[in-house]
């Protein structure tokens, strides 16, 4: 059975890293440890505002006129955890372990996306036996809540024009092409009032959720979409309610997998609770090969307020009417090629907040969805603002980089396949820095990212680390 071996480098800085708290915006202790890595071992570093950390080696003897070799992977994680989980992101180390040959985190994400790329990169730096161009190691920031660490960067900061992206692969593949997309905020302004009427709390439960980009295309549930649909069912019943609060998702790029929604109504408990199971039974229908887990309670509470009844009839008909999930396929590459996700509702002081994703390998369908967001907005007196937009990364057929990765997997018994992604990447964004940039990806065995169930196969982050070595040294 494989073991996580801290004797092996590789896993002892993913345990390292793995004790550092590294949410997205909360990547300053891990940017510190790598500028702390480079001094002790005499490598030219770079430190920038957005806490990128750029680490540069000099090439070994054979190799100094080889064109330099840029490795790149992101510091942050997506921080999701059961909801019975205690663990704080902010300050708790996260809690490994081992199991049947797949490293886990107990509730919580591992952190494996992108946790391999960066000890894969601290290894590499340590290694003096390893041969190989000149490299220069990037250390990004907040790639996954837009990509805005690899954003802040410099043509300048690029020093080569050869690339491995460290964030994917999966041991027999290599990704070609991404999507790029927005992130569209709705924001929806209400005024609070005193309640005086029996309260209800609504919970969605039990869908898998996923990432917003490799899970899109198997429509899973979405909580904050079930949600509104189950209010707006309430009310095509005769139901009439108001809402107090709601509440799901706790990423953008992560299909939400529970929604909380605390409103207020005359009816009965009983009519309430049997219009949430008619509504439970017709959805768990629906969702039967896709999401078979979706459940929904509702429960009496107490609310001492509620919000004007004009602002709850336009943010349940907004979340009830938004475009949603897998939207396009492309023909040729048979991968999405349009979506949305309604990944985090919030509500904060005197408005509801909803953060959507668009991802789209077209511009044009990038522009067309937050139109079609933007006017349902202004119908229901919502503000809707594109927050960020991010770069698609286009496939190209002639890459010799590419080849040198092929060649080396052949050695290891590896036919590698080439695909598309309809998740970001962050090589559209360096890409859109250099077109001359020959960019390739590679990366081990890993499954369910975005979610407590994210686990990462330990033989194949061994091997994959041995196959990454062999492209630097045959690099010449």
């Amino acid at each position: 059975m494989m073991n996580f071996d801290l004797q092996k480098r590789w896993c002892f800085y993913f345990k390292q890293i793995a004790d550092i708290p590294r949410g997205s915006g909360n990547e300053k202790e891990a940017s510190d440890y790598i500028v702390q890595f480079a001094k002790e071992h005499g490598l030219k570093y770079k430190q920038d505002s957005e806490w990128n950390v750029i680490v540069d080696k000099q090439a070994t003897p054979g190799y100094e006129e080889a064109e330099p070799i840029i490795l790149q992977a992101h510091l942050d994680v997506v921080c999701e955890k059961n909801q019975d989980v205690g663990h704080d992101f902010t300050k708790d180390p996260l809690d490994l372990y081992v199991d049947n040959g797949w490293l886990k985190a107990r509730g919580t994400t591992l952190g494996a996306d992108d946790g391999y790329g960066v000890s894969y990169m601290l290894a590499i730096l340590e290694d003096d036996s390893l041969q190989h161009p000149a490299l220069s190691c990037i250390f990004t920031t907040m790639e996954e809540i837009g990509l805005l660490g690899a954003m802040a960067l410099k043509k300048e900061d690029l020093h080569g024009n050869r690339m491995i992206n460290l964030d994917g692969g999966g041991e027999v593949e290599t990704t070609v092409s991404s999507a790029g997309g927005a992130c569209v905020k709705a924001t929806c302004h209400f005024e609070k009032q005193a309640n005086d009427t029996k309260a209800y709390a609504l919970h969605i439960r039990g869908l898998q959720g996923g990432h917003s980009g490799e899970s899109i295309h198997e429509e899973r549930g979405n909580a904050n979409i079930l949600a509104a649909r189950i209010l707006k069912e309430f009310k095509n019943s005769g139901i009439d309610l108001t809402i107090s609060s709601f509440r799901g998702g706790l990423k953008y790029n992560a299909i939400p997998r529970e929604a909380d929604v605390v409103f207020v109504s005359d009816a009965s408990f009983t009519d309430i609770l049997k219009q949430v199971k008619n509504s439970e039974k017709r959805i768990q229908k629906e969702l039967e090969f896709s999401d078979k887990g979706f459940y929904a309670e509702v429960e009496e509470t107490d609310a001492e307020w509620k919000i004007d009844k004009k602002a709850s009839d336009a943010f349940i008909q907004y979340l009830y009417l938004i475009p949603d999930g897998f939207r396009h396929r492309s023909l040729p590459l048979g991968i999405t090629s349009a979506s949305l996700n309604a990944g985090v509702v919030e509500t904060k002081d005197n408005c509801f907040i909803l953060t959507d994703m668009i991802r789209s390998a077209l511009s044009s369908d990038t522009d067309l969805l937050i139109d079609q967001m933007k006017t349902l907005g202004r119908i229901l007196h919502i503000e809707a603002e594109c927050t960020d937009r991010f770069m698609g990364w286009a496939y190209k057929a002639d890459s010799s980089f590419r080849k040198v990765l092929m060649d080396v997997c052949m050695n290891h018994g590896i036919q590698l396949e080439e695909k598309a992604t309809h998740g970001g990447l962050e090589c559209g964004v360096f890409s859109g820095l250099n077109p001359d940039l020959d960019i390739i990806t590679y990366g081990p065995v890993a499954y369910g990212c975005h979610t407590p169930e994210e686990r990462l196969n330990l033989e194949s982050f061994d091997k994959c680390y041995k196959i990454l070595c062999e492209v630097l040294s045959a690099s010449h």
